[in-house]
């Protein structure tokens, strides 16, 4: 069956020369000196567009404050109501200014900054105000504790940190400063300087560091306009930490010239991001989402971007859907945890609201599974708009897989991420890295590189090396699992070392979680491996409910019915113990690993990116009211 429409088979077959293709797409952005080479590779080690200038930052700001100085260019909203507007001038005016104050503190190109601060204007326009001066943004999500902080600041050799001193959450004000301060006094701290963004009349720890105050530096610095450095393509523009399981995050640098050409990319295949648009992203600027598609890429074409600090349904559930009626939003990207949140509540909620202006919807994150799609394209969006699920790394910059909105929709086939975009070369390898038949799950790897694709982790070639290159020698393996079906398709399973083997047959976490949802009164679901001495594994299975419902063994037998009749018999469940939270990271996705250590009684790892850090106890001990340790043939 061929699903393909002629305009995505001739951009797919332009990509068949993928160096020739990545040239072109690298038209879009603006260079001020020409490249010698498109690409140039010494594995694992490659650089694209070499001896090429321009400066990611400055294209960001300069290129509409000229030509469109009037059109919003950043729209900053609060959970408390507050609304700030800048124009695409007014916005240049802060960065230049920004970056005039920077460079008066003495930062210098290739230095590393840290920002802890919450989704707002100051922490976007100093990552646009570094970039524009050559320095090295890196990003700490403004909800790490000191220890989390502390460490990444360290591995980046940061030497200045800037933070804010609170941020709002749920109606709380969540103190940043105290945090701050215990990450500064760690005695082998490289920060030299500290900015402090007051949001409050509160006095600011005292710290064993300079010390200067954000609207000082604002209102000292030079008023004139500051003039970007020229870079070369493949200088490091920003570092940005991604957990690892038991051992140190990773820090995924990307580039000046490769990213700007993968998001423009992105922007024009899948989003179809324009100047016209009103664009939300939900993400925090703590992560790749935020980096991506809050800051560069909807300013680098001129959109307006809306930044938005706060819990998606405070201070009602309809706060979501009032946000999007209020300011026209044109497009949606966020992620399916929100979206699970959001249906809790019920359509009704959303029928209070024009939603009108949507043009389309797009989740990534985690697969966005089979009911939650449903449920935002035919309830919350009466089947008007396309509700788009795609994947893509921090790693990777920007999406790889995806439903190729400007080329044309392909049918959607919900619970699949959609094909590989034009570009990127993607397959499916089996562990001896032979190619998975169609439908056969294996590991999703990536045959060539591509702009945007993390070119080193920082200070640490080897990691980078043994990580990405080498397990299965000549691709980039991504970690993740899925299938391809015969349409060309890719179904997501979960991360390769979460596939279930369950009597010699592999079924992901993904497939068993989509099959749990679809029981009205399941809200959330994770789910892992226990070991069986007969199958190997079983499936252990924690469901958080709907508000108001009760667990009872009926319930939970209610349940395994749903997934026998979803998947089969082979999908055996030895247990279902309904919790209250699952462990999440900050950014939504559920911990597995979490949820396979205490079944398995091990060691979860890095947990400093979980939401809750009471999660982990929680679980355990409802755990471990059912079962003993490595027992899961006793079933609640």
């Amino acid at each position: 069956m061929d699903l393909i429409n002629p305009r995505i088979h001739q951009e797919l077959h332009k990509a068949r020369d993928w160096q020739s293709y990545w040239a072109q797409a690298a038209k879009r952005v603006h260079w001020t000196k020409p490249w010698q080479s498109v690409f140039a590779s010494d594995p694992p080690t490659f650089r694209w567009f070499s001896g090429a200038t321009t400066n990611l930052g400055a294209n960001a700001v300069d290129l509409w404050a000229q030509r469109s100085p009037g059109h919003a260019a950043l729209i900053a909203l609060t959970e408390n109501g507050d609304v700030r507007t800048y124009t695409y001038a007014q916005m240049a005016a802060e960065v230049h200014r920004l970056a005039a104050g920077f460079l008066a503190l003495g930062i210098q190109p290739g230095d590393r900054v840290a920002i802890y601060m919450p989704t707002g204007p100051e922490a976007i326009f100093s990552m646009l105000a570094l970039s524009r001066i050559g320095a090295i943004h890196m990003v700490v999500f403004a909800g790490f504790g000191s220890a989390a902080l502390a460490q990444r600041i360290q591995l980046a050799q940061a030497t200045v940190l800037i933070a804010s001193d609170v941020s709002h959450r749920r109606g709380k004000v969540i103190p940043l400063s105290s945090i701050v301060a215990e990450a500064l006094h760690d005695p082998h701290s490289p920060v030299r300087t500290v900015i402090w963004q007051q949001r409050t009349d509160h006095a600011l720890p005292p710290v064993p560091v300079r010390t200067v105050l954000w609207n000082d530096l604002r209102q000292e610095a030079p008023s004139h306009t500051s003039e970007a450095i020229q870079l070369e393509s493949n200088t490091p523009a920003f570092i940005l930490a991604t957990s690892g399981t038991t051992a140190r995050p990773k820090l995924v640098v990307h580039m000046h010239g490769p990213y700007q050409v993968g998001i423009l990319h992105a922007s024009q295949i899948l989003y179809g991001l324009s100047h016209q648009d009103v664009w939300w992203s939900t993400s925090d600027i703590g992560w790749i989402v935020g980096h991506s598609f809050i800051v560069y890429a909807p300013l680098l074409v001129g959109a307006t971007t809306i930044s938005y600090e706060g819990a998606l349904d405070f201070p009602s559930p309809e706060h979501f859907y009032r946000i999007i009626a209020d300011h026209k939003v044109s497009a949606i990207l966020t992620a399916p945890t929100a979206v699970r949140l959001l249906m809790q509540y019920g359509t009704d909620v959303a029928r209070k609201h024009d939603l009108s202006s949507v043009t389309r919807v797009f989740s990534a994150g985690e697969p966005l599974n089979a009911p939650a799609w449903e449920w935002f394209q035919h309830d919350v969006f009466n089947n008007q708009i396309p509700v788009i699920d795609h994947w893509w790394q921090t790693e990777t910059g920007g999406p790889v897989i995806g439903n190729p909105y400007s080329l044309g929709l392909l049918p959607i086939k919900p619970g699949s991420a959609g094909i590989p975009l034009p570009g990127y070369g993607v397959e499916i390898r089996q562990p001896d890295g032979t190619r998975a038949a169609p439908k056969e799950t294996g590991s999703v790897v990536i045959t060539h590189p591509f702009p945007g694709l993390t070119q080193e982790l920082w200070n640490d070639a080897e990691r980078y090396r043994t990580s990405y290159w080498e397990q299965l020698p000549g691709v980039y393996l991504t970690g993740d699992a899925a299938n391809i079906d015969e349409d060309g398709y890719v179904w997501f399973s979960g991360r390769a070392d979460e596939i279930l083997k369950i009597a010699g047959h592999r079924i992901g976490t993904s497939e068993v979680e989509t099959a749990i949802l679809r029981h009205p009164a399941v809200a959330e679901v994770g789910v892992t491996g226990a070991p069986d001495p007969l199958r190997g594994d079983v499936i252990a299975a924690f469901v958080v409910l709907r508000p108001g419902l009760e667990s009872s063994p009926q319930l939970a037998d209610e349940i395994r019915q749903t997934v026998r009749r979803e998947l089969g018999a082979v999908a055996v469940i030895g247990a279902i113990e309904f919790v209250k939270i699952l462990p999440k990271t900050r950014s939504g996705k559920i911990m597995r690993r979490v949820l396979r250590s205490v079944v398995r009684d091990e060691n979860p790892g890095d947990v400093s990116t979980i939401e809750d850090p009471t999660a982990v106890a929680a679980l355990t001990e409802v755990w471990h009211q059912g079962h003993s340790p490595l027992d899961p043939n006793s079933s609640s």
